[in-house]
């Protein structure tokens, strides 16, 4: 079986899409994962290593007083940072991490806490509008683990995106709205 980011490649590659990465306590992990594929120059756009708080306003257009309120370890954080660089880069999808990799705690947050998020065009619709997900980790192990497993998860998220995998309560929602079938 080929790995996660091998078939991101693929999917896109077959569906003429394209990707970026924002990156925080990834730190361009990500970005190297999939660019470790051979073909990904036809899909990846590029990153952003937003580490420093304030470059995540600056470079992908998070919120200034989202930032403020709630730090950089944050659920629509990690949201905001997968649409910007999406924009910011000109692809169809964007995807994102933020979390804290440790040894200490960050913005009140304790190590292991991780949100990912992918943007991409709306899957009911199809336009390219976005449709987005975040999804909370709460990850053990030490720092590199934490981040390794952050890298898995982000493209884990997008692959389902991409498939139209669905979660047991989406396709629960799916049934009711065709008539309980």
């Amino acid at each position: 079986m080929s790995s996660p980011a091998a078939e991101v490649v693929r999917l896109l590659t077959v569906r003429g899409g394209t990707l970026a990465v924002a990156e925080s306590l990834t730190g361009g992990l990500v970005a190297a994962e999939i660019t470790a594929v051979p073909g990904a120059s036809k899909v990846f756009r590029g990153s952003v290593t937003a580490y420093a708080t304030e470059l995540k306003h600056r470079m992908l257009g998070v919120d200034e007083a989202l930032l403020a309120a709630r730090g950089a370890v944050d659920p629509e954080v990690a949201a905001e940072m997968a649409v910007g660089v999406r924009k910011a880069l000109g692809a169809d999808w964007g995807i994102a991490t933020t979390g804290v990799a440790g040894p200490d705690p960050q913005d009140g947050q304790p190590v292991g806490t991780v949100f990912v998020a992918v943007d991409g065009p709306s899957r009911i619709t199809g336009d390219s509008a976005g449709g987005g997900k975040v999804e909370a980790l709460r990850l053990n192990g030490d720092r590199a683990e934490i981040r390794m497993e952050s890298v898995r998860s982000v493209l884990g998220l997008l692959l389902r995106e991409l498939t139209g995998e669905q979660t047991g309560n989406e396709r629960a929602q799916d049934t009711e709205r065709n008539g309980g079938f």
